[in-house]
């Protein structure tokens, strides 16, 4: 399960990455919580013959998916991630899964390990490299009563790679640069076209940086939640816990 994640590059460099016409200044963001904005990339427009122009555009978003047909949302629970495996038959993102792929700039995300009685650890899992990354996301518009719209969405996520299963059995679905149009192209490719894109990274890929319980609290927003702290060897040792320990004042519908 992913549930917090950050997003450091600039404003330019995810422009340059995704392949965007523009986008908006924004600041850092060490510490994205559920119910939040989040940024995704989706298909925009064909552009017209002979334009150099980009068919991709930004999409800000409230993380948190709701299906367009949910009526009342005060029962309905918060769905942040949604499992690769079998989002094409839930009928909660099967239509997105056809319709509504996406990516979302990323520069790592937040993972939580409890082992037994003792107090969970929080680790910051970047990608070795340093670079940018993309979840495998969806959307979907959500109209309440009085017809007010709001986008929403989710992070699709796959088995963790086995140098992360220590800390959770689940990470976020990582999709390659080179892949990305294949990924985004919902008109012609369906979901079984992009199934073979919903893998877990590679073993090396992300390491794992242990952290203190500054990133359990939304409120703090700066690097010093991303500072290492120690780790015990005896800790690494133990099984992997079945569900991540995200802060429950995170896990609210509003």
């Amino acid at each position: 399960m992913c549930g917090r994640f950050s997003l450091l590059g600039t404003p330019e460099e995810i422009e340059a990455w995704f392949d965007l016409m523009e986008l908006e200044a924004f600041p850092q963001r060490y510490n994205i919580a559920p119910t939040q904005p989040i940024l995704m990339v989706v298909s925009g427009d064909t552009p017209p013959p002979g334009s150099n122009r980009p068919n991709r555009r930004a999409l800000l978003v409230r993380w948190g998916f709701i299906p367009g047909w949910v009526k009342d949302t005060a029962n309905y629970p918060l769905m942040i991630n949604a499992r690769s495996e079998t989002a094409i038959e839930k009928a909660s993102f099967k239509t997105a899964m056809r319709h509504r792929r996406a990516l979302i700039p990323a520069s790592g995300f937040y993972e939580w390990r409890r082992t037994g009685d003792k107090k969970s650890q929080a680790y910051w899992i970047r990608p070795r490299n340093g670079e940018i990354i993309a979840f495998a996301g969806l959307y979907e518009p959500w109209a309440n009563a009085e017809g007010s719209e709001i986008d929403t969405g989710a992070i699709l996520t796959t088995s963790a790679s086995e140098n992360l299963r220590f800390i959770h059995d689940r990470t976020p679905v990582v999709i390659e640069q080179k892949d990305f149009s294949r990924w985004l192209d919902c008109k012609t490719q369906e979901p079984r076209h992009v199934a073979g894109l919903l893998k877990p990274a590679q073993a090396d890929f992300f390491e794992a940086i242990p952290v203190s319980d500054k990133v359990n609290n939304f409120a703090n927003t700066g690097t010093e939640i991303q500072e290492r702290v120690n780790e015990t060897v005896e800790e690494r040792k133990k099984p992997a816990r079945a569900k991540s320990q995200e802060p429950d004042d995170q896990m609210k519908l509003f």
